[in-house]
């Protein structure tokens, strides 16, 4: 009995780190961003992904496109404003509204638009 109770919690360990061969779970597929100009620097970003992504997956997608459009109208900060989600089967998309700005804007949730874009060609997310 001392043996069972020992190997189940290892068992439940293993299944757990299941998803890849080496414990680490599949890439997402990032289906495309559809990019509005809402009003002034206000933008709004459609994302989508399929697969084995998660909420964060899906985030950080959205950030990466703010980010390069920041970049691509000349400007160098973003402030995020708000984030819908929905998914259905194994799609996930998002609809995300970033202020744009030349400067870094107040708020809890700026990025610095070239250093958000460097760090997501480092982790393979694509950007506008």
């Amino acid at each position: 009995m001392i043996r069972l109770a020992l190997i189940t919690p290892l068992l439940l360990a293993a299944c757990a780190m299941a998803p890849g061969s080496d414990g680490a779970r599949p890439a997402p597929v990032y289906d495309g961003v559809e990019t509005s100009l809402l009003e002034g620097n206000l933008v709004q970003f459609h994302v989508s992904i399929r697969g084995a992504a998660a909420q964060e997956d899906l985030d950080n997608y959205a950030e990466c496109a703010a980010a390069q459009y920041a970049l691509i109208r000349g400007y160098g900060f973003a402030r995020h404003v708000r984030t819908t989600m929905k998914q259905a089967g194994s799609s996930r998309t998002a609809d995300a509204v970033y202020l744009i700005s030349p400067a870094l804007p107040r708020g809890l949730r700026t990025i610095d638009a070239e250093v958000v874009v460097a760090d997501c060609a480092a982790n393979g997310i694509p950007t506008v």
